[in-house]
């Protein structure tokens, strides 16, 4: 089998109100703009992924192409090397491989999850907030999720004030005291993409927020508190506070992976398949994981395909939790889902692994040629 070409649309799909992503400083999202690419090969069998795209886009067909076509999507150990090549240019590229182990289970008639040794086991799920609103506003979110089944929710912070954050932690500890809690500062990284810089906490503030944490009590992680790579401070964090350092969301490759386990700075590595990894590297960094003590929770907020990608890895290893991005009114499952024909949904707090062939979602071709740039 050999890859014959790349073909990329363009989607913006508008959302239903505007959403303030916390990691965009004073930003407002209206609509969901999505790079979907097919790979297309000689047997008639094509694999698809997406990635998050930005006012402008990248033009990466043709990139693509000069990389992959006339190999075998199969070797995906090649490939891996010709897209780090990609991204010494400068473009993102582990993404594009999602396409190449859609192609493989759909080759082999069996979802991605079973060709890497997993099951179809439902995961637990953890309602993913995407903004930073006030206690008030958060009670009914957490009110409602906690009717759906969830048994945990994580919280935006990033206010200028760490405690006015915190308030809103305890508020809903108050009110449900057998949640449990995740937090996500953010500070990993940002898109300054609204004319803002955005305040990044210092190393006392960090500290200030893990301690305010650890009284509020079942607190799973702390998220991105400090930049990604600034590895020693993540470390020095982490030797401060009982509460679990998480991160790696958006850190490319197995190497950086290396430096947060040598330096013992996280206790829960988050590796997206699409941001970071890929689906192959990230199973390895699950590897990593469990052969160190580390917990392995990885970070899916993209789009549909993007946590179809992300539960297939889960499916594969031996995490606890499922990422579930949701946030009304604005960012809702069947927005983030969009392309899809049927969105990827709950049930009592539990997300299965789509079991069809490969990534197991159908593309909705209608609202692509409705939504495409």
């Amino acid at each position: 089998m050999e890859i014959t070409g790349i073909t990329q649309h363009r989607l913006q799909h508008e959302l239903p109100a505007p959403f303030d992503a916390s990691w965009v400083p004073g930003g407002q999202q209206t609509e969901l703009a999505v790079d979907l690419f097919e790979v297309h090969t000689d047997e008639g069998i094509t694999g698809v992924t997406a990635m998050p795209s930005f006012p402008g886009g990248l033009d990466l067909e043709p990139v693509f192409e000069s990389q992959l076509v006339g190999e075998n999507p199969h070797h995906v150990e090649r490939i891996l090397d010709f897209l780090d090549t990609v991204e010494f240019l400068g473009a993102d590229a582990r993404y594009i491989e999602v396409a190449l182990w859609d192609i493989i289970g759909k080759d082999a008639g069996k979802p991605i999850y079973e060709l890497l040794g997993g099951d179809d086991e439902p995961i637990a799920a953890y309602a993913s907030t995407g903004a930073i609103k006030p206690a008030e506003e958060r009670l009914d979110y957490v009110a409602d999720r906690v009717a759906e089944g969830f048994e945990a929710v994580k919280l935006r912070f990033g206010s200028p004030d760490v405690e006015t954050d915190l308030d809103v932690a305890r508020t809903i500890r108050e009110e449900f005291p057998d949640l449990t809690l995740m937090v996500d500062a953010n500070n990993g990284w940002s898109m300054r993409l609204a004319g803002e810089v955005g305040h990044e906490w210092s190393l006392a503030e960090a500290k200030q927020v893990a301690a305010g944490l650890e009284a509020i009590g079942d607190v799973a992680w702390l998220e991105e508190p400090l930049p990604q790579r600034n590895y020693q401070r993540l470390a020095e964090l982490r030797d401060s506070t009982s509460i679990a350092i998480a991160g790696g969301e958006s850190t490319g490759g197995l190497a950086s992976f290396r430096e947060y386990i040598d330096h013992r700075s996280l206790d829960v590595l988050q590796p997206d398949a699409i941001f970071a990894t890929g689906i192959l590297d990230g199973k390895k960094v699950a590897g990593m994981a469990e052969a160190f003590g580390f917990e392995f929770a990885p970070h899916t907020w993209s789009n549909g395909i993007g946590l179809a990608a992300n539960l297939h890895l889960l499916a594969a290893t031996q995490a606890q939790w499922c990422e579930y991005p949701h946030e009304p009114p604005g960012f809702l499952p069947e927005e983030r889902d969009f392309m899809l024909k049927e969105t990827i949904v709950t049930e009592d707090g539990y997300v299965t692994p789509p079991d069809d062939p490969g990534l197991g979602v159908d593309i909705d071709w209608d609202v692509v040629e409705a939504t495409e740039v």
